[in-house]
């Protein structure tokens, strides 16, 4: 495998025809598998220590002296704790204010990953989300920032509760287990329960506020919150790599689909829009093999622009 075309696919700038030539090489062979995920390590340490663009150094040097890199990471390891799936990429920086340094992690569409936050809580972040949390939590509570769709397991601190705060509602718990969907770009906001409770505020009036029992999800539904039964609990696999829909319009079903494989998806054909969907796919199916097999139900045609990472569905 050309190292050029594997470290464009770790940074995310790899083409359509380059994502495909790399995961074909990887299904092959075991020790493909290998290879890539010892290349991503390294890539992964080097990114970690510079927060630049590495590829390019890491291209252009043939042989490079780990051994001061590999005690950073040891150190680094203290701090964040970076659980790799198979195609996860990420954007891993350091940010710092006066009083409190800041981790930021920014997962690009089409991508997961998995972190474990300073005080052990465990984390899943979905495609196009961005977290932003402390090295270290203060004594009074346990406060991240969140842009994106995550599903948080928090380390049980009776003394210290855990606030998720996005752009719409706070999410405040001591230890639980819950989904959240706050996308900035979007109107949609849903808190999720699985296991034990969480309050949820809003930003804007804090009036507004409803605490959630288990198997239940509250949803912003025409400026205010609404809580219902969760009905369908394979929605919350797409940690798993499963992409899940019930009854959604083919524009809804488009628009998870531009979450989930980064491209930019026109329904150019309003007529389908009628028409509801329910699926599940893997991820890792592709874009092409979930409209050939939508296409069997309702009958489209769609054609691509991978220069301008397009689809068109007509």
């Amino acid at each position: 495998m050309e190292k050029e075309i594997l470290y464009r696919f770790f940074e995310g700038t790899a083409s359509y025809e380059e994502e495909v030539i790399v995961k074909e090489w990887i299904e092959s062979s075991q020790d493909n598998v290998h290879e890539f995920f010892h290349e991503r390590k390294l890539f992964d340490a080097m990114v970690l220590l510079s927060g630049e663009n590495m590829s390019s150094q890491l291209i252009n040097k043939k042989s490079i002296n780990f051994r001061p890199i590999i005690k950073e990471i040891i150190k680094i390891a203290a701090i964040v704790v970076i659980t790799l799936a198979f195609g996860t990429l990420f954007r891993f920086n350091n940010q710092s204010n006066d009083q409190l340094s800041m981790q930021t992690i920014s997962v690009p569409a089409g991508q997961r990953i998995n972190i474990e936050l300073p005080d052990g809580t465990n984390v899943w972040l979905n495609a196009r989300t961005t977290i932003k949390y402390p090295v270290s939590f203060n004594t009074k509570s346990r406060n991240i920032f969140l842009d994106g769709e995550a599903y948080f397991d928090v380390a049980k601190d009776k003394q210290r509760p855990f606030i998720v705060q996005t752009n719409k509602y706070n999410v405040e718990v001591f230890g639980t287990k819950f989904n959240i969907e706050s996308y900035s770009d979007s109107e949609t906001f849903e808190t999720s329960l699985m296991e034990g409770s969480v309050s949820v505020t809003s930003i804007k009036d804090p009036q507004q506020k409803v605490l959630l029992t288990p198997d239940n999800k509250a949803t912003l539904n025409n400026g205010q919150i609404l809580v219902t039964p969760i009905v369908d609990y394979n929605l919350y696999r797409w940690k798993e790599g499963l992409i899940c829909f019930k009854d959604k319009s083919l524009s809804e079903v488009m628009h998870i689909f531009e979450k989930y494989y980064g491209v930019k998806i026109v329904v150019r054909n309003k007529d389908k829009c009628n028409y509801l969907y329910t699926g599940k796919f893997r991820q890792t199916d592709g874009i092409d093999y979930a409209l050939q097999v939508l296409n069997k139900d309702s009958s489209f045609t769609y054609e691509r622009d991978d220069e301008n990472q397009l689809i068109y569905i007509n």
